[in-house]
């Protein structure tokens, strides 16, 4: 069963440029990750500080792999300072059975 997940977060007033710089190289490594399905990012449209990545990983061994590959602790120690919240708000989906 596919892991899928929405991660938001809001980038600290002025440091949108450097946000999304950063999850823009993120995003390269983590689509190269041969679980990985879905690594989209987005922000809202009335409110452009505000990220939402849309991510989809082949089933939860995938995930765990994503999770401790060694550029997410460096990428999140980078983030953490640029946004306003404490860590991205994370919200997991279950995919509803296609009649």
């Amino acid at each position: 069963m596919t892991k899928t997940l929405l991660a938001e977060f809001t980038a600290r007033e002025g440091a949108e440029d450097e946000v999304t710089r950063l999850i823009r190289e993120y995003a390269l490594k983590v689509r190269e990750e041969e679980g990985n399905l879905a690594f989209d990012v987005y922000t809202k449209a009335a409110i452009p500080r505000a990220y939402w990545i849309f991510e989809v990983y082949r089933d939860e061994d995938a995930f765990q792999a994503h999770l401790n590959a060694p550029y997410g602790a460096p990428f999140n120690a980078a983030l953490m300072p640029l946004i306003e919240e404490d860590a991205s708000v994370l919200t997991f989906l279950d995919e509803i059975d296609r009649a």
